[in-house]
């Protein structure tokens, strides 16, 4: 067994399946755990900036990768002209930037605002630190190797659906050069670590809300005495 097995076969499969486990779990047997418990009260000009930077940033480049991934021919159809490639590209690039901000804003919140420090757990800092990692990673994968958006769909979209289908080709991903293998890599421990963090609820939803049945709410309130009502 070689490191690129070890990296790009054994690791995923397991990051994957303590993912699933620990989410399931989680929703079913420790549901009040699923929260944000969110720091806005304590805190919220620097929370503002910097949460609307990031996961605005964050969203797009994470829907981006994901139609890179489903629909890999559409992209290269695209791409295909080169004004479109190069926008893609630039659009790319600066939103990777704003959500770089954003995540350093966040940060600095978490060990500068005294009331967020108290409340701030190991696990948030280090999800928050492997976010930083991936999207330095990404900007420096964008500018130094180009036009990802279109060599993605040729290594990254087959190798990734080899994991999913249970026939990994880590040939794939073996040529590389490291820093593209290490962001591939960095997504996988956060996958492997986000069930374990408050972040988890960013894919939780509470199905039982559609089976339950009508909640009725009575507002009750404590009646006054009207003199002209008693008998």
């Amino acid at each position: 067994m070689d490191w690129n097995q070890l990296l790009f076969v054994i690791f995923p499969y397991v990051s994957i399946a303590i993912f699933i486990v620990v989410t399931v779990y989680r929703a079913i047997f420790r549901p009040f755990t699923v929260s944000s418990l969110s720091s806005q009260l304590l805190e919220r000009k620097m929370l503002f900036w910097g949460s609307i930077s990031f996961h605005n940033g964050i969203s797009i480049i994470l829907a981006g990768h994901l139609l890179a991934l489903l629909f890999p021919k559409s992209l290269v159809l695209w791409n295909s002209v080169p004004i479109r490639l190069y926008l893609l590209e630039i659009s790319g690039l600066v939103l990777a930037l704003w959500s770089l901000v954003g995540i350093i804003i966040l940060i600095i919140r978490r060990f500068t605002v005294a009331n967020i420090k108290a409340v701030t757990l190991p696990s948030d800092i280090g999800l928050l630190l492997l976010i930083l990692l991936s999207v330095i990673s990404g900007i420096i994968t964008s500018t130094a190797y180009r036009f990802g958006s279109t060599w993605f769909t040729g290594v990254f979209s087959p190798y990734i659906w080899s994991v999913l289908t249970f026939q990994p080709r880590p040939e794939l991903v073996a040529p590389l050069p490291w820093m593209i293998q290490f962001h591939a890599f960095n997504f996988f421990i956060m996958l492997a670590i986000l069930p374990f963090t408050r972040l988890i609820h960013l894919i939780t939803y509470p199905l039982s809300y559609l089976f339950r049945p009508w909640q009725i709410v009575v507002w009750v309130r404590e009646q006054r005495a009207h003199p002209e009502r008693q008998h």
